[in-house]
């Protein structure tokens, strides 16, 4: 099970005006995602990056059945659902959630789980998780919160038909999602993809 080893940076959570929560790739860590922060912030905000026990959020790859990945995956969504509490009960913060390939899709995973309103939710390259993925298994509503999911048609790890299956089931929830889809893109973040998002959320 994953220990709650928070990453944080910028203003104290209780003086911050919003809150950025960042989640890491495979083999990656929380300081190499926190990075990621300085695209888009600026002195208003509390940062906040969970670290992954052994740098995995879960052992096999996010179309696996979801009882192969278990209880590392309900333990790695629980994660984000209890840092998010934790936000919202010291700060009025707006909350942005971003991650990255296996931290994307654990961003999405989480936060359809527990759909909210929240200030941005950027996947770079995700899709929801499971073997199969069905509406049945989220619940809430983001009220037109804006998600950006960005992707490559044809990347090793997160296939295209995977991604709009679950951009579909978060417009269900009522979320505002938008899909780019960049030919021949490598598995990484474009500069595209940042501007995108700070264009969508802030």
């Amino acid at each position: 099970m994953h220990k709650y080893e928070i990453v944080e940076a910028g203003q104290p959570l209780d003086k911050a005006e919003k809150a950025l929560i960042l989640l890491h790739g495979r083999g990656a860590s929380a300081h190499d995602i926190i990075g990621l922060a300085s695209h888009f912030i600026d002195d208003s905000f509390y940062i906040a990056a969970p670290q992954a026990t052994n740098g995995t959020w879960y052992p096999y790859s996010f179309l696996a059945p979801e009882s192969q990945n278990e209880p590392w995956l309900t333990s790695a969504v629980n994660i984000v659902k209890n840092l998010l509490e934790n936000i919202k009960n010291h700060s009025s913060s707006k909350i942005y959630l971003m991650g990255f390939s296996q931290g994307a899709c654990l961003t999405l995973e989480a936060a359809a789980r527990f759909a909210q309103p929240l200030g941005g939710i950027a996947a770079f390259t995700g899709g929801l998780i499971g073997e199969n993925v069905s509406v049945n298994n989220y619940a809430g509503d983001f009220k037109n919160t804006p998600i950006f999911i960005g992707v490559g048609d044809k990347d090793m790890h997160v296939p295209l038909k995977r991604v709009e299956e679950s951009k579909l089931i978060l417009e269900k929830l009522n979320a505002n999602v938008t899909l780019n889809i960049y030919p021949g893109r490598p598995h990484t973040i474009l500069p595209d993809e940042i501007e995108t998002v700070k264009k969508l959320m802030f």
